[in-house]
């Protein structure tokens, strides 16, 4: 998933785009990028920022720019935003979503004689791939719609350019609304984001949401819709319990009070069965809203027996290379001893994916002298893949812990994965059994999925829930 951010001004907007990208930053840690409509264009500028921060790398760009329109992206994968010549003319792009048949596509453009330059690692760079589709059309609308129409997974866009001699931004949101876009407004300005905690701070009050399939033009003075939104929402349901950050909303849905709810379920259900503990801890940062949710209910103190060091230290899920991965889990979060000696500890945690990370976590808890560990995730096991929002580095499928637990028992890999789908199968105990004894906890309880979406509280239907389901 990646993070994307637009603002129309009377003024110069390069201080609220440069603000309002960065707090997007806890949605990729790899590219950071920023166009800004000046007199000569709107070259973007893009860094790498795996080894260092958005806004140290773009502090020379916001003192040098001046501009009333521009367009900003915080990127896990792809180098963005780019620059697109067509019959269109010039304007540049940005954005969020996967495209799976990435490679098919891109052979059928090659074979009509597209051309590619711009490239991710060995593969051509999907926003390159949207511009391809966009100029196929001929409007900038239709040339979206076809953008949807082709692609399998999800996309949603920023598209900066000059129209009557002043900027504009056409945003877009997934035809099924996998990732959310808002629409800000203040005096003298509107801005565009994924999320809502980027428009407070800079004085933007959110003003429409926009619906599936939705295409909007940003200008200084408002907005208007270009093609009307459907009600046929697939929203990824990850962004409550995991990727949203906590000061968000998501279809007027708070994501911290969603945590609480969350955690709250799982209290519930262990005050029911007597379940005794000395206290309450989440891992952080995700888990922390689940375990005051869970405190609350329970009555039970929320204490931190392990606190995060962040100044240095990017989302340990971010790396793509595994050992890195473990090395920033374990550097980052540093126990105390005195908050677990002899104790009887209850963690809420957000997922269990490969289990790599949190087995060393446990593992330092109980070095510590714990007496019990037990452990409560917001959702249930992951059985897939993300398939719509790049959600996960995983390549495979088969290296997620109930993936590996359910290969243990069967014994082999041509397994059926239906039994192990019904949360009241025997087929499901015993996968969440082995996956608590390669944990070494005390007690491993998942959230029930339907537990997890009156969490959420959006109906089921509106949610995407393919981390789960077939």
């Amino acid at each position: 998933m990646s993070g994307i951010f637009g603002v129309v001004s009377e003024k110069n907007c390069v201080e609220d785009l440069f603000y309002g990208t960065d707090y997007h930053s806890h949605l990729g840690t790899e590219f950071g990028g920023m166009a800004v409509l000046i007199r000569g264009g709107m070259p973007p500028e893009t860094h790498g920022i795996s080894r260092k921060p958005f806004r140290p790398q773009f502090e020379d760009f916001v003192r040098k720019t001046r501009g009333k329109a521009g367009i900003g992206v915080i990127s896990d994968y792809e180098r963005q935003p780019l620059l697109s010549e067509s019959h269109f003319g010039t304007y540049a792009i940005v954005h969020s979503g996967k495209i799976s048949n990435l490679k098919q596509l891109v052979k059928e453009a090659k074979a009509n004689g597209t051309n590619f330059s711009q490239m991710t690692g060995n593969s051509v760079n999907p926003v390159q791939l949207i511009t391809t589709l966009i100029s196929q059309k001929g409007s900038l609308v239709e040339g979206i719609e076809n953008v949807w129409e082709r692609i399998e997974g999800s996309s949603s866009l920023m598209l900066l350019r000059r129209e009557k001699g002043n900027g504009v931004i056409y945003v877009a949101r997934d035809n099924l609304g996998r990732t959310p876009v808002v629409i800000g407004k203040k005096k003298g300005a509107m801005a565009a984001t994924l999320e809502t905690c980027a428009l407070p701070n800079l004085n933007f009050e959110a003003v429409h949401e926009l619906k599936p399939g939705e295409i909007v033009r940003l200008r200084e003075d408002g907005y208007e819709q270009l093609k009307p939104g459907n009600e046929n929402m697939q929203i990824c349901s990850f962004l409550w319990i995991y990727f949203g950050y906590p000061a968000s909303r998501y279809e007027k849905i708070n994501v911290e009070e969603s945590r609480y709810r969350c955690g709250a379920v799982h209290g519930k259900l262990d005050e029911e069965n007597r379940l005794d503990l000395d206290l309450v801890a989440g891992i952080p940062d995700s888990g922390v809203g689940h375990a005051l949710g869970y405190s609350e209910e329970r009555g039970i103190p929320y204490k931190r027996p392990f606190v995060k060091y962040t100044p240095t230290w990017p989302r340990s899920f971010m790396p793509q290379d595994q050992k890195v991965r473990e090395l920033v889990a374990r550097m980052k979060l540093i126990p105390i001893p005195e908050l677990i000696r002899g104790k009887r500890l209850l963690f809420c945690e957000d997922s269990i994916v490969r289990g790599t990370q949190l087995k060393d976590t446990i593992k330092r808890v109980r070095e510590c002298n714990s007496l019990e560990i037990h452990m409560r995730p917001a959702c249930p096991p992951l059985i897939y893949g993300c398939r719509y929002l790049n959600c996960s580095r995983s390549k495979n499928q088969n290296v997620l812990a109930a993936r590996k637990a359910i290969k243990k028992i069967e014994g082999r890999e041509d397994y059926d994965i239906t039994p192990y789908l019904d949360e009241n199968s025997q087929q499901f105990a015993k996968m969440v059994e082995v996956i608590r004894e390669d944990l070494e906890l005390t007690s491993l309880r998942y959230q029930k999925l339907e537990d997890m979406v009156s969490a959420i509280d959006l109906p089921r239907e509106k949610l995407c829930l393919g981390c789960w389901t077939m």
